[in-house]
């Protein structure tokens, strides 16, 4: 392996289209996995605050209410407040509640504070020491505290300070570690989908790598492939136009291939025969003149020959035809009287079809003729010819019948092959054996066919059957 086919073969594995679509989808996954990601935790972030306000609010509103009581019923110590609420109340998890009275410390529940707390002597000091309603929190990159400071001034009672703390550290934690779940989670599906993807995405693009294959493999003499063509998607479609192409291109190599073929074998004679005739010529001017009559006749004849193989080629063409609506009674009228010219013959019209058609009347006329004309040559003067037409299960038909002498049925199978000449014949054709190939071209450009029923010594009928009318017009 060159250095250029290993590079080419790593930069189709990374800049292939397999490889670009998992990359394209991995990169959107990505995105909208971490998008969903940041909702997510903004969301839950949201609601722990939330949460963390309304334990507050709701432990100081139990507080105020206990206090009330405790003046309503003259209760009015300040230590016994303090018991009895951090008594009743269990924190949750999280919830600290401090108790201070004249600037000291009194009780806590639970005993243990916050690490953070523990470390800022300086906001317990002014917790100790507050006169009025204080809310406020207190972050760090490890916890995010928020508290509520209610003073407590009974008349006659030592000032205390009524403290309620809620530290959100485990749910951040909690929170980290869910996320962390998460954007693995997300990594290990993200990688099974690109494996999956790959896998899938190989078989999904088969085709392409068939069509890449096969239109490498093609050459002037090797269009035959085709694709298989499987499900209904766009690359089926795509399978469907190439292989419409492949038999586009093989239709016109073999027409080229036929073309150049026919053409240098039945060239070849003619121009052998003027060269020897020129090489020959001496001064005598009657010579001259025969020589003359001679080249001029072969050229004829190599003129006749390449119109012919033009006409076969040009077959192949979609422009081919030119269309138009035709009066089958009056055109089978118009072939009888063409016909007629050809030959010192019997002719006859055994049936008109009363309808019309869409086809080329030039084309078919000349298929009819070339048919009439191969009538003649194997008929004698007293031969009849007959012609007629007839219109049946949406189909019209045209034919041409003798009473010549025949075709066999070995001669049958071969009779429309270019240069194919009937071998038992007892008259030599003085055509190349194109005739019949054009008359087969002509009705196949109409979506027809030709059929032939000859038996020897009793004549033969080639039938043209056509649609009554063309798809698709």
């Amino acid at each position: 392996m060159t250095n250029t086919q290993h590079f080419g073969g790593w930069r189709r594995v990374f800049y292939g289209l397999r490889t670009r679509i998992i990359m394209w989808y991995v990169l959107l996954m990505t995105c909208s996995t971490t998008l969903t990601i940041f909702a997510v935790r903004q969301v839950l972030s949201v609601r722990l605050e939330e949460r963390s306000k309304q334990i507050l609010v709701q432990e100081i509103t139990e507080f105020r209410q206990l206090l009330e009581g405790y003046r309503e019923f003259g209760c009015c110590e300040v230590e016994s407040l303090f018991d009895d609420f951090l008594s009743r109340n269990i924190p949750v998890n999280g919830e600290f509640m401090l108790s201070y009275i004249d600037g000291k410390f009194y009780k806590a529940s639970p005993s243990a504070l916050p690490e953070v707390l523990v470390r800022d002597r300086k906001l317990l000091n002014r917790w100790s020491r507050a006169t009025k309603l204080e809310k406020g929190e207190k972050i760090t990159p490890e916890d995010n505290i928020r508290y509520v400071v209610q003073p407590v001034n009974i008349d006659g009672q030592k000032p205390g300070v009524f403290v309620v703390i809620h530290s959100t550290e485990s749910e951040l934690r909690k929170l980290n570690e869910v996320t962390v779940v998460m954007v693995l989670v997300t990594l290990m599906v993200l990688i099974v989908a690109a494996v999956v993807i790959w896998a899938v995405g190989g078989r999904v693009l088969r085709p392409l790598r068939l069509l890449t294959a096969t239109a490498q493999s093609i050459s002037g003499s090797n269009v035959g492939k085709r694709i298989a063509v499987q499900g209904s998607d766009d690359i089926a479609e795509l399978t469907i136009t190439f292989n419409a192409m492949l038999d586009r291109l093989e239709a016109a190599f073999t027409s080229q291939r036929n073309f150049i073929n026919d053409a240098g074998h039945e060239l070849r004679t003619p121009i052998t025969i003027i060269r020897g005739h020129l090489e020959l010529l001496g001064d005598d001017p009657e010579e001259q003149k025969e020589t003359l009559a001679i080249v001029t006749d072969e050229l004829d004849r190599m003129s006749r020959l390449v119109n012919d193989l033009l006409l076969l080629a040009k077959a192949e063409r979609p422009d081919f035809l030119n269309l138009e609506i035709v009066d089958v009674e009056v055109f089978t009228d118009e072939l009888l009287a063409k016909a007629k010219a050809l030959g010192d013959r019997h002719w006859y019209i055994e049936s008109h079809a009363f309808c019309r058609i869409i086809a080329d009347r030039q084309r078919l006329t000349q298929a009819m003729m070339n048919l009439a004309q191969n009538a003649v040559q194997h008929t004698k003067r007293e031969d009849a010819i007959f012609l007629g037409s007839a219109a049946k299960n949406n189909q019209v038909f045209f034919w041409v019948r003798d009473t010549g002498e025949g075709i066999s049925p070995k001669e049958q199978k071969r009779i429309f092959e270019r240069f194919a000449r009937v071998t038992n014949s007892r008259r030599r054709s003085e055509g190349y054996g194109l005739g019949l190939a054009i008359v087969k071209a002509i009705v196949e450009a109409h979506e027809g066919r030709v059929e032939l029923q000859s038996e020897l010594g009793k004549g033969s009928i080639f039938v043209l059957v056509l649609p009554l009318k063309l798809p698709g017009m």
